[in-house]
């Protein structure tokens, strides 16, 4: 289609352009062509997001640049990871946020067979198991190989961009619900114990199944068997942790 304002005149045709190509009003069909361009603004932009999370995972953040993710993801354009994301941090924001949109879905379900967390008639493994089981089972629908996992460890070694990994993953409704529940199961626990508490289930959640999901990767032995094992194991220790006695602070 090859239009040309102007010298020729809003809704003439040119020689040698097809008449289907243009509407009743006698304008452009621009609906498909814009949704073309859409869609293929959409493949690269995913193309981008699956290989900035093999980069990271497999090298940091900080070692991987937007332009050799990039390169890597078949874009001659040595800005297109900036044209599309922005900066690093909004391209690791947007990988986080296509990791929760999966596991929200699976928490507000699991959520809805558990009780009302309001007014305390969830049960503690319960609650647990809706921060494990959502990342578990994506991890496991994802199959071999996989990244996102490792990934996000390597993200939260960076200050500045595990901020975007708490503030994305704990502001999401399915999040707040569980966390709120639990709160409400432990009222005698401390406010900086119920802080540290809860870093120490977000570092060993991450970096757990980072670690069988490099195993995995790698063809190694792992000490569960299936993802379904490791979510077990997992719950039965944040159950443990956050059960734990709290001493007394001097």
């Amino acid at each position: 289609m090859v239009t040309v304002p102007g010298r020729t005149g809003r809704g003439k045709t040119l020689p040698g352009q097809p008449e289907r190509d243009r509407t009743a009003s006698g304008q452009p069909e621009r609906g498909k062509a814009g949704s073309g361009r859409a869609e293929r603004a959409q493949e690269t932009r995913g193309a981008i997001l699956d290989v900035a999370e093999r980069l990271f995972a497999e090298h940091g953040v900080g070692e991987v640049s937007n332009r050799q993710i990039g390169q890597a993801a078949g874009q001659a354009n040595n800005f297109a990871v900036g044209y599309h994301f922005g900066t690093k941090a909004d391209l690791v924001r947007a990988i986080v946020r296509r990791y929760t949109a999966e596991t929200e879905e699976r928490r507000l379900r699991m959520l809805e067979g558990i009780g009302d967390v309001r007014d305390g008639s969830a049960d503690l493994r319960a609650l647990i198991s809706c921060l494990v089981r959502p990342a578990t089972d994506h991890l496991d629908a994802l199959g071999v190989p996989s990244w996102r996992a490792r990934c996000l460890a390597q993200v939260t070694t960076v200050p500045a961009l595990r901020q975007i990994v708490t503030e994305e993953s704990v502001a999401t409704p399915s999040m707040r619900r569980t966390l709120d529940g639990m709160l409400r199961l432990l009222p005698d626990l401390p406010v900086e114990v119920h802080l540290e508490r809860g870093d120490m289930t977000r570092l060993l959640i991450a970096h757990a199944l980072a670690e069988r999901e490099r195993a995995l990767h790698e063809g190694g032995s792992t000490a569960r068997a299936t993802w379904e094992a490791v979510a077990a194991g997992l719950v039965d220790a944040l159950t443990g942790l956050w059960l734990a006695p709290v001493t007394p602070s001097p």
